[in-house]
């Protein structure tokens, strides 16, 4: 049966509440806004719990953190779970930074969160690999070429087991998995990594997707839709022809182009 995500999303128009970063929090609200969806990207202490209370997603991105972000991020992570509203989390630096792989880690960890909110947990490679383990680290925010797909699939199946997750590792190869289901998508471009920003970018439209359908086939027709988007965008001007192509995404492009492989 095919997925009617896309068609949901621009019926229901959720409220997608995103706490991002800087760098791309113009392209993620976009993101948000293009599939459909409603962004508010609120980060201020203050009014955060008010504003999560009413969305039906909530996104916590750790591409660049101040006292205040992370403060937010912390309300809005409570009442997400007292809510159990569908959380993701980029655990962008998560490698590169204690201080965000401490945070993470405390967020993700099942017995101290509510199991009735859905969670996916995205990093690359190299940061869903120190989400696991404690002795790695690598330097900035992007993935380790060292690191293979093959080491990659199975740490990302345990992270999802012992914490209960959804996981999405980004790379070459996309994995997604709940560590019983797994699924690869190949879709995408080389010019997905040649700007800031796109990845935050997938995130957001995971939390978009999530405030739909909060399961495994929803991070993958996520995962799916934003490649095929960045296929779709080839050429001058990148950016600006990937917000066209994420504004003419649906699920029949989606079911037709989709490259995803279950294990």
């Amino acid at each position: 049966m095919k997925n009617m995500i896309c068609k949901q999303l621009k019926e229901q128009s959720p409220l997608i509440h995103c706490i991002t970063n800087p760098i791309s929090i113009m392209q993620c609200a976009n993101a948000v806004l293009l599939l459909g969806a409603r962004p508010i990207m609120a980060e201020h202490p203050d009014e955060v719990r008010e504003i999560t209370a009413s969305a039906k997603a909530l996104l916590l991105n750790f591409g660049n953190v101040t006292r205040d972000r992370l403060e937010a991020m912390a309300i809005s992570y409570d009442e997400a779970m007292q809510k159990e509203l569908p959380v993701v989390i980029d655990a962008v630096g998560v490698a590169c930074s204690e201080l965000r792989r401490t945070i993470v880690k405390n967020m993700i960890c099942i017995s101290k969160r509510n199991p009735k909110a859905t969670m996916l947990i995205k990093g690359n490679y190299s940061e869903i690999r120190a989400l696991f383990d404690n002795d790695y680290k690598s330097a900035g925010v992007d993935a380790d070429k060292k690191l293979t797909f093959e080491e990659t699939i199975n740490i990302a199946k345990n992270l999802a087991n012992k914490h209960n997750v959804i996981v999405l590792a980004s790379g070459e190869k996309d994995i997604v998995t709940d560590g019983s289901r797994t699924a690869v998508i190949t879709n995408g471009t080389e010019k997905l990594g040649s700007i800031t920003g796109t990845g935050c970018m997938l995130g957001a439209v995971c939390a978009s997707f999530f405030a739909t359908d909060a399961s495994i086939d929803s991070v993958v027709s996520a995962t799916a839709a934003f490649g095929i988007s960045g296929e779709n965008a080839e050429g001058d001007m990148f950016l600006m022809r990937l917000f066209d192509a994420v504004a003419k995404i649906n699920d029949d492009i989606i079911e037709e182009r989709k490259k995803v492989t279950w294990y």
